[in-house]
């Protein structure tokens, strides 16, 4: 394959329209299978319009990742387009120049200012569910439109349409953001669907999380204000230069229409005998007697900021496996896939024939098993019209689930597969990383990870998506950060959240809350120090930039990690945690008891000062890596001494005292113990440990991800195979034999009779214990960062578990790193690619050398 950029990319945007950065930097990604290529230099070209000679900027650089802006600044709202060539070292050849791609920045601030959002003057009951309002207005424009621009957002969430036709594609926009601090706004190119003369513009707006109930044990509503609103500016520039701008304010109408109700934990009600009162409601000339004026709302809490993570989209459509009749005679359907969305019906019914949906995860005696849903609906209802067929699907909700009982479906519609359909919505990322081997089971168990994390990845990274929490736990993203940065590109994801953990934990002493955006809840009000979960401004910065190779990002959320080290974490008089603070320990270990999942075997501050240390350590090569020796210094002798008082509190005689999985794994990956002696009585017991409990999983939240490094790290892989392999219960093949197809909150959440674990948490989509695909990506198939981006490899795959093959492949921001091997009559043959601008280190099973290869493909038998 000839050498090419494949792909020239802004920051971190997936989509750069209504950026908000004024230079962006620049980055591309190669292609092509060049051996030993190494980038020299780099030219790139700015256009700023058609008709004018694109400026040329060059630069004698080898990297490839965020460059600097070449051009002046951009300004406000301004649209260029930019193409990039590369050029190789000596003889090596140049790439061809990229496709040109556009990037246009946003709105400033000061251009927000005097627009308000506005919100209906229809009376309602503030402390109930808030009906979705339908906003309009009619305008006019000239003839000469050359583009037009829609900046929008709402108090809640909203769907736009201009001239009776949709805008863009995103759904639940625009997320959910910690709206006392940050609200996001969402750009769109609308020129094709405006007209010269009369138009309009109108947008559905649903209480979403702005306003709607969130949190469990009944929740609370209005946490950022008790009404939803609209606030938006359509700006259409014409031939001649001149703008025409409109904006939210008092001239709109508001009213309601057949979206009766909408809401994320409870579900969505529509009722299409009222869609004759709203038809053309968002084309020109409109006009309803029941229609109401609107009135203006304060500015938005926090600062307005144009969207940088990818948006939630419907992303694929699932097609029912089976229609069957549960054991009480109800209509149900099986998607045959554990998934996050919603339903889409195509039916035709008598007038006021209304269908109830109701969704879970999976079945129990024949039936729903509803009890894991707690307080949450999910329940959506449809009321036909009588006047034909109609294809509907919600807006302002979400369910998890496999299973959906129809209840009250009209003859007149077969139930088929044109007929229902689930549609699978999440944060709209890159895919790139994938695996595959020689074991089915485990192939389907990678298979459920992803789909967990598309489940949970839904605008933050949530804890479930089918109860009333739907929370973005930290403790959970703290230990799937470095699965998600390999699956997907994360990073403008990961970015947008932290920003959040930021402002939170800003206004409350330096402590990151348990989940954000932080909502009212008795746990952590004031929030807690917590190891682990606090622990995640310190790792995931880490992880994300050893995956992406971003020091800005690093440096922006550098002091996150300080202030919690520093300030945030409740210590004793020799630096540890204090013993007497909460915290949740080894989160959901298999003894832990079905109404106590805080209850595990190891101890809670002992996990917790294996944390801090490896945090400290972290928080020392962070500072290292941003050109601070002195900051690295200090944490790292910080390091050292937590080390010896851990030693002094946990292992007073060389050995430690807690027995356990967790214990000795902590200890063991995170270099806890004093010499090589204590290192080996160590090893030999946590052995010792997994053996005497059949290579059964003993570990949570806390131990799982470092377990599968700890036992690799002691030569102690085959052991780790065997409890990967495992498929008795605690296990992670178990719940792939019990049928499950995304990963679970509990080792044992599905009991093996087939029942529902009897705790009151017990979800079927969780993605933490799927943390140990890390571990599959970098010892199975051998890929793992030793520079940060990738941009030194290292390919170290390890066979075992009586696998034949593996492969893997990761799409890295400079481009295709792969791994296959085979095990063929006891010869291992190994084949890599590793793309251009980038280098590898190889290391073959049973050997000690390791090799230095350049770019291209690569093979090896041993």
């Amino acid at each position: 394959m000839a050498l090419s950029i494949s792909r020239v990319s802004f920051e971190h945007y997936s989509s750069p329209l209504g950026i908000a950065e004024t230079a962006p930097r620049i980055s591309w990604r190669f292609d092509g299978d060049a051996p030993d290529w190494e980038q020299s230099s780099y030219d790139i070209q700015v256009s700023r319009s058609v008709s004018d000679k694109p400026k040329s900027f060059s630069s004698k650089s080898s990297d490839s990742l965020y460059q600097p802006w070449p051009d002046t600044p951009l300004e406000e709202a301004q649209p260029v387009s930019v193409r990039v060539r590369a050029h190789g070292r000596s003889k090596q050849p140049s790439t061809p120049w990229s496709d040109w791609v556009s990037v246009e920045t946003g709105l400033f601030k000061k251009s927000w200012e005097n627009v308000k959002p506005i919100a209906s003057t229809i009376k309602v009951d503030i402390n109930a569910a808030k009906r979705p309002v339908y906003f309009r207005k009619d305008f006019k424009l000239p003839d000469d439109i050359a583009s037009a621009r829609l900046y929008v957002t709402a108090l809640g969430i909203y769907e736009a349409e201009i001239n009776g036709k949709r805008v863009g594609d995103r759904v639940l926009a625009p997320g959910w953001q910690s709206f006392h601090h940050r609200h996001v706004y969402d750009t769109y190119d609308v020129t094709k669907l405006l007209t010269p003369g009369s138009n309009a513009i109108g947008a559905l707006v649903g209480e979403g999380w702005y306003a709607g109930r969130m949190g469990f044990a009944g929740g609370q509503r209005n946490i950022y204000g008790n009404s939803t609103g609209l606030l938006a500016q359509l700006h259409v520039k014409s031939k001649s230069g001149k703008t025409v701008k409109i904006v939210t304010d008092t001239t709109w109408k508001s009213g309601f229409g057949p979206a009766t109700a909408g809401e994320i934990y409870d579900g969505d009600r529509y009722n299409a005998t009222l869609e004759a009162d709203i038809k053309g409601w968002s084309k020109p000339g409109f006009k309803s007697s029941s229609w109401s004026d609107t009135r203006l709302l304060p500015a938005v809490d926090g600062e307005l900021v144009p969207a940088e993570q990818p948006p939630v989209r419907r992303v694929e459509e699932v097609k029912p496996q089976r229609f069957f009749k549960s054991a009480s005679g109800k209509q149900l359907v099986d998607f045959g896939q554990n998934l996050v969305g919603w339903l889409r019906l195509n039916v035709d019914g008598p007038k006021n024939t209304t269908i109830r949906l109701r969704h879970a995860e999976v079945l129990e005696d024949g039936e729903l098993a509803i009890r894991p849903l707690r307080l949450a609906k999910a329940e959506d209802y449809l009321t036909l019209s009588g006047k034909g067929p109609i294809q509907w699907e919600p807006k302002f909700t979400f369910h998890g689930f496999r299973y959906a009982e129809l209840d009250g479906w009209p003859k007149e519609t077969p139930l088929d597969g044109n007929s229902v359909k689930a549609i699978v919505v999440h944060t709209d990322l890159e895919e790139t990383g994938y695996f595959n081997c020689s074991n089915p089971l485990l192939n389907k168990f990678h298979s459920n990870v992803r789909w967990s994390m598309k489940g949970n990845f839904l605008s933050i990274p949530t804890d479930c998506p089918q109860r009333d929490e739907r929370l973005g736990w930290t403790g959970d993203a703290h230990a799937f950060c470095p699965t998600s940065n390999y699956l997907y590109d994360t990073s403008a994801f990961w970015k947008g959240w932290h920003k959040d953990i930021w402002s939170e934990m800003s206004q409350n002493e330096m402590v990151p809350p348990f989940y954000v955006p932080s909502i009212p809840w008795f746990l952590d009000r004031p929030p807690k120090p917590a190891s682990v979960w606090g622990d995640v401004v310190v790792a995931n910065p880490w992880n994300i930039y050893q995956a992406f190779g971003d020091k800005k990002l690093l440096q922006e959320h550098l002091p996150q990690a300080q202030n919690w080290i520093d300030t945030g974490i409740s210590r004793n008089d020799v630096g540890l945690w204090n013993r007497s603070s909460f915290q949740f320990g080894d989160w959901l270990d298999p003894l832990a008891p079905s109404d106590d999942p805080g209850a595990a075997t190891t101890h809670k501050i002992l996990v917790s000062d294996a944390y801090l240390i490896k945090m400290t350590e972290t928080l020392s090569q962070i500072t290292g890596a941003l050109g601070d020796s002195k900051l690295a210094k200090k944490y790292q002798t910080q390091r050292s001494d937590l080390k010896r008082e851990f030693q002094n509190s946990w292992a007073p005689g060389g050995k430690l005292g807690n027995r356990t999985q967790t214990a000795y794994a902590l200890s063991l990956a995170f270099d806890l113990l004093k010499d090589d002696k204590q290192k080996k009585a160590a090893s030999d017991t946590l052995r010792d440990i997994i053996k005497n409990n059949d290579y059964l999983v003993g570990t949570g939240f806390a131990g799982t991800s470092p377990l599968g490094f700890a036992l690799t790290g002691i030569n102690a892989t085959d052991v780790f195979y065997r409890m990967l392999l495992q498929e008795k219960v605690p296990s992670w093949l178990y719940q792939v034999v019990m049928g499950g197809t995304t990963t679970w909150e509990r080792w044992d959440s599905m009991l093996p009779n087939g029942t529902v674990n009897p705790g009151e948490m017990t979800s079927f989509n969780h993605y933490s214990f799927g943390s140990v695909a890390n571990w599959m990506h970098q010892v199975i198939g051998g890929i793992a960062p030793l520079e940060p981006g990738y941009k030194t490899v290292a390919i170290a795959p390890i066979p075992g578990g009586n696998l034949s093959h593996a492969s893997a492949t990761y799409v890295s921001q400079y481009g295709t790193i792969s791994t296959d091997w085979t095990v063929t009559n006891g010869k291992f043959h190994l084949k890599v690619r590793i793309p251009p601008n980038t280098k590898a280190k190889v290391t073959l099973p049973g050997t000690q050398k390791t090799k230095t290869v350049g770019s291209g493909y690569h093979e090896f038998t041993v």
